[in-house]
């Protein structure tokens, strides 16, 4: 593959664009494309790849809504290296197969040179093989399987969201030391749910606690009771899940209703803001996350004033961490365009990997780093509860602690991961 190049070619044009917008290509879901741009300059044309139905249909919308933003910003100022940024983006359904066909008609039939969003990582590792082949950069904002940046990492791609390796560091010690040693993990059976539980079980280990049981739960589960009536029976002394999207809101309001939430303990690796709103009276347990909208840091008042401005109508009324994810990663992105002068792609990985972000610019409480044998973003890893004491109807959190980025690294990645030589990507140029 060395020495192919991908340059733009016209947007479909005619019948194949109609029927597209139509729908005849319906399990594409719904399918938008943005067409403004400086008058005479062709656009830099990203693919966005965000789930708007399954699972993690409304954090993709919600990763959608981030991404937006910043590509508002940087147009709002004239674009990036005098263009203008426009995207088109379709459904992934939260289903790997659907991410891997949209992954693919992005780039050979609609021009996109980047992809950005995903929150299932096993439709994240499917874009990723796609945008391999071609050399296409794509920034995973939101998924957060420990492989993402282990053995499914590559040259192309570049992890945005902690995984569960970095929040089990912040919390599992602690746990095991302050609570009891025995536990049971409770598991979604994919990807990102076998690796998140794996890291957890080593972490408990090494901490002198042991695993009595892992209970899988397929994907899309809404009945708890099985799973629960074995909690009951088992009485571990913390359950450490990995369920996300919509099961997480089931096992939570199955929880609370059966009063478990009090005994055992529960450790949430990571809960994403629109898997909590609207449900906050189930929320339970220690949890963890990347950013939340009331911490007292510079510059998150007047990124939460902004977001809300360019997000009126929409369902969820504050930013979370999904579309913070989403708008750092695409921010980084068009910045690192920028300096590199070029939208050509080797040079844009080159810069990304050296990138390092102040704390104040990232609105935490650390610096952040790229990881660049890795490709995942450090940064400050926070636990969470619920909030006893609300300021206000979205003050949902309290944040509990706040963990630097070497402290909750991930030091199994950089064995896993293998990144292809530069010279061994394929030229890809906007």
């Amino acid at each position: 593959m060395r020495g192919r190049q991908i340059s733009r070619r016209s947007v479909l044009k005619g019948s194949l664009m109609a029927s597209v917008i139509g729908g005849t290509g319906s399990f594409f879901g719904p399918w938008k494309e943005n067409h403004a741009w400086a008058q005479g300059a062709k656009p830099i044309k990203l693919g966005l790849t965000c789930d708007a139905s399954g699972q993690y249909g409304n954090s993709g919308q919600d990763d959608f809504r981030g991404i937006k933003m910043a590509i508002d910003e940087f147009n709002a100022k004239g674009g990036v290296l005098g263009r203008q940024v426009s995207f088109i983006t379709a459904d992934t359904e939260t289903t790997p197969a659907t991410g891997s066909r949209v992954a693919e008609r992005f780039i050979t039939r609609e021009d996109c040179t980047i992809l950005i969003g995903a929150l299932h990582s096993g439709v994240a590792n499917a874009i990723t093989q796609v945008a391999s082949k071609y050399g296409v950069i794509y920034m995973n904002t939101n998924s957060s399987a420990p492989s993402e940046a282990g053995e499914n990492c590559s040259r192309v791609k570049f992890v945005w969201d902690g995984n569960g390796t970095n929040f089990s560091k912040a919390s599992v010690k602690n746990a095991v030391d302050s609570i009891g040693k025995n536990w049971m993990l409770l598991t979604n059976d994919y990807v990102w749910g076998h690796t998140t539980s794996a890291a957890t079980k080593a972490q408990v280990e090494a901490a002198g606690g042991k695993i009595i049981d892992n209970l899988l739960v397929p994907q899309n589960t809404r009945d708890f009771t099985a799973y629960l009536l074995k909690i009951q029976q088992a009485k571990p002394d913390v359950v450490a899940t990995a369920i996300g999207g919509d099961d997480i809101k089931a096992l939570r309001e199955q929880v609370a209703q059966l009063k478990l939430d009090g005994k055992p303990a529960w450790i949430n690796n990571q809960q994403d803001w629109p898997d909590v709103w609207g449900a906050p009276d189930s929320l339970f347990g220690v949890f963890g996350t990347t950013w939340y909208h009331k911490l007292q840091l510079p510059g998150v008042a007047d990124f939460v004033k902004k977001w809300q401005a360019a997000n009126k109508d929409g369902p969820i009324p504050v930013p979370g961490n999904v579309s913070y994810n989403g708008y750092m990663s695409t921010r980084e992105l068009l910045r690192a365009i920028e300096r590199a002068g070029s939208t050509n792609n080797v040079k844009i990985i080159k810069e990304i990997e050296n990138l390092k972000v102040s704390a104040t610019d990232r609105m935490q409480h650390f610096d952040a780093y790229m990881d660049p044998v890795t490709h995942q973003m450090q940064q400050t890893i926070y636990l969470a509860r619920r909030n006893a004491k609300p300021a206000d109807n979205t003050d949902l959190f309290e944040i509990i602690s706040w963990t630097e980025p070497k402290s909750a690294a991930d030091d199994a990645a950089p064995g896993k991961c293998k990144l292809t030589p530069y010279e061994q990507v394929p030229t890809v140029d906007s």
